[in-house]
């Protein structure tokens, strides 16, 4: 709305020239009473985010694409969003294809569940194969190349610099690759340690030399290699990042089980909400509840969740609290 009229004070003050029509900004102000809008995440203004798996389906046959994990719909974002700052996706290529990638994010993580190939990063060549970590920074388009039918797990941190309404092109990072021999032999020592059983979680987190402070994979991106012993149930815990798992392998058996508040007398979570597990699948752990991961297949099992815990950890928000200490 545009007030035309000419303020003559103004004008003979010269505060505004003669002619210059003031405009009206306050159509879109409104005001709330505190209580009816200090929580609108409690109130349910705000959605909630879902837990819901995406089964290994979704990408075992046709053409070479990605299929986005997307939960637009429950979040209420025009744009495709597995959580509200982060996309997963499945992304397939078929053998002998490429996709070019350059997704508006600060921080791109790939896992490869099958195959093997290559990428052209910025005129360099790098190789990759069945296990192996590759993480882009802002502003980088890759062209990737399956010499053997390939599957990648991505997570991208696009939906949150859809929301901020910015383009992504300073990189923070270089282009870094955990390999699968690494990450592998790590997570062996880790679980061969005398202390192992007493451990929350045998896991390795993998870390870039450039957060030396939240010491996670990029600076919004957080990633554990997991191993789920078989038999065992790691206690519950919680934080307000969300997650979103990949399962790597498991046979059935496997489960993770989410609520609202745990039993301080048992450490069990109360009334939960259960998910089973099932190889190369993927689940969104929502924030603030408190899951368990439940291994009764009798072979072990692995996992990588990927959280937005790098930006949760350089803002002291991500509160993550264990049932028990270790």
């Amino acid at each position: 709305m545009v007030d035309v009229r000419v303020s003559e004070t103004l004008a003979v003050q010269g505060t505004l020239g003669i002619g210059v029509a003031v405009e009206d900004w306050t159509g879109d102000a409104r005001f709330f009473e505190y209580s009816q809008a200090a929580d609108p995440i409690g109130d349910g203004v705000i959605s909630p985010i879902p837990a819901v798996a995406f089964p290994a389906a979704l990408y075992a046959d046709g053409p070479s694409r990605v299929i986005p994990l997307d939960l637009s719909r429950e979040l209420r974002t025009p744009y495709p969003a597995t959580s509200p700052a982060l996309l997963a996706s499945f992304v397939r290529i078929e053998a002998g294809d490429q996709l070019t990638l350059r997704p508006n994010a600060t921080s791109q993580l790939l896992y490869c569940i099958r195959g093997r190939g290559h990428s052209l990063v910025d005129g360099r060549v790098v190789k990759w194969k069945e296990g192996d970590f590759l993480t882009l920074p802002a502003a980088t388009e890759a062209t990737h190349v399956a010499e053997e039918g390939t599957a990648f797990y991505q997570v991208v941190d696009t939906p949150l610099l859809d929301y901020l309404g910015v383009v992504a092109d300073a990189p923070r990072f270089r282009p870094t690759t955990f390999t699968a021999e690494a990450a592998q032999a790590r997570l062996a020592e880790v679980a061969a340690a005398p202390d192992a059983d007493r451990k929350s979680r045998v896991s390795v987190l993998l870390n870039n030399t450039a957060f030396d402070q939240t010491l996670t994979v990029t600076h919004t991106l957080w990633a554990m290699f997991g191993l789920l012993p078989a038999g065992k149930t790691q206690l519950p815990h919680r934080h307000q990042s969300v997650a979103v798992d990949l399962i790597v392998d498991c046979l059935p058996g496997c489960y993770t089980l989410l609520g609202d508040s745990i039993d301080r007398q048992t450490l069990e979570i109360v009334e939960p909400v259960r998910i089973d597990w099932e190889s190369g699948g993927a689940f969104v752990t929502p924030p603030g509840k408190w899951h368990s991961h439940h291994n009764e297949s009798g072979r072990e099992a692995h996992l990588i969740p990927i959280q937005d815990a790098g930006l949760q950890t350089y803002l002291r928000t991500l509160d993550i609290r264990f049932s028990s200490p270790g």
